[in-house]
């Protein structure tokens, strides 16, 4: 019987998820007809996927998009393998052997250890915001928690500050405009008889840096419509949670404001603590080759996708685009290692290269309305809605855990 190679993805978002599937699709059963056995691990500190694009509107109301809509059991979205081919980890990764080639595993239902020792390695470990609301810090159950938490408390806020003028920031500060106060009419700029008064702070000149200026202004002014003033060029140094509930934020103009909830939507941090320091950029994303996504400095066959790499753009265009690149990559250094007698050998012909889409490509819902753009082109605001702010497109849920979102053989490919 062959040596098992192990093929170890961390991270369980779309990003490690994805790869996942490819590989049990795709890769391993060229694999196996060189005679060659691996074993899949997919290792996540959550035991669920978490859709955070419904974040937005699952934290204004349990009601408009239920919080258990957004999650997905991992482990369930791999039944349909032989199941002696993959091992779905609850854990989070803790330290990374560079050189002996095993990554040490917290695991979650205990305070133990594993220690997996891999042959191929792909780091998919994205970022996290600073809210559990809207992004996952730990298992899913404390991101639930968040949400509900911030259900009860803006069920009766007559006050609510959001920071970050991003898309999360800009949905969020929607939502919760558009759930309070409703929406002004077609000749007017403002709610006439608003119930909450919400404010949106950005540390920049303007919103959705993505995005240009005209989408932009027209972005405010959508805001402005569900009663939600916008503040620029000031960001959030610290907040503290008062004796009665309300949260005090200290603004870097030196001002001090008071509200009743406070949701922090904007700037995110890698979760990288386990990767060693010299491989990773001074804001602590992996360093990885841009074009091939491999991580060359960790040593042969160590790979980047998704939100860790210091390459990553961010947005599901980019993400999408990046899979099958890294994917194609995986498959010829396997393929190429599997026929030599040097587990280092290099796969003949070019690589697959990746090229970020870096055009005006993104879609924002605000309340009922919305603004976005395609490779720079301008999207009505009722398509935004359509594409995304009717459910926020929950329904690349199961695709996404399932593997069906590559059910197509993504690693067939034609160099030029």
């Amino acid at each position: 019987m062959s040596e098992t190679h192990n093929f170890v993805v961390l991270g369980g978002s779309a990003a490690g998820l994805g790869i996942a599937h490819s590989f049990l699709k795709h890769i391993e059963p060229e694999l196996k007809k060189l005679g060659k056995t691996y074993h899949t691990y997919i290792v996540d500190s959550s035991s669920h996927f978490f859709w955070n694009t419904g974040s937005p509107r699952s934290i204004v109301s349990a009601t408009l998009l239920p919080a258990d809509n957004l999650f997905a059991p991992i482990a369930d979205g791999f039944s349909s393998y032989d199941s002696s081919s993959y091992t779905v980890i609850h854990g989070t990764a803790e330290t990374w052997d560079v050189e002996g080639r095993t990554v040490t595993i917290k695991l979650a239902d205990s305070q133990d250890t594993q220690t997996l020792p891999y042959y191929a390695l792909v780091l998919a470990t994205g970022t996290r915001s600073p809210s559990p609301a809207t992004s996952l810090q730990g298992n899913y159950t404390i991101t639930k928690a968040a949400i509900a938490d911030l259900n009860e408390k803006l069920a009766s806020a007559v006050s609510v500050i959001v920071s970050g003028g991003g898309p999360t920031g800009v949905e969020t500060a929607g939502e919760v405009g558009y759930f309070h106060n409703g929406s002004a009419g077609w000749f007017s700029s403002s709610p006439s008889n608003p119930k909450a008064k919400v404010t949106l702070i950005t540390s920049a000149d303007k919103l959705l840096p993505v995005l240009g200026k005209s989408c932009a202004l027209t972005a405010e002014a959508y805001l402005n419509k569900v009663g939600v003033d916008v503040i620029y060029n000031v960001s959030v140094v610290s907040s503290v949670a008062d004796a009665d509930g309300k949260t005090t934020v200290n603004l870097s103009n030196g001002e001090q404001w008071t509200a009743d909830v406070y949701i922090p939507a904007g700037g995110t941090k890698p979760n990288s603590e386990y990767v060693p320091a010299d491989l990773k950029n001074d804001r602590g994303y992996v360093k990885t080759d841009g074009t091939t996504l491999r991580a060359d400095a960790a040593g042969s066959r160590v790979y980047v996708i998704g939100d860790v790499g210091d390459y990553s753009r961010g947005g599901f265009h980019n993400l999408y685009g990046a899979m099958p690149v890294l994917a194609t990559n995986i498959k010829r250094d396997l393929l190429a290692a599997a026929a030599s007698d040097e587990p280092g050998a290099k796969p003949k012909g070019p690589d697959r290269l990746f090229t970020p889409n870096n055009s005006e490509t993104q879609a924002v819902p605000i309340g009922p309305r919305g603004v976005g753009a395609v490779n720079g082109w301008g999207l009505p605001s009722f398509l935004i809605w359509l594409l995304k702010g009717r459910n926020y497109m929950i329904g690349n849920i199961p695709l996404t855990v399932n593997g069906n979102m590559v059910m197509r053989d993504n690693t067939i490919w034609v160099p030029k």
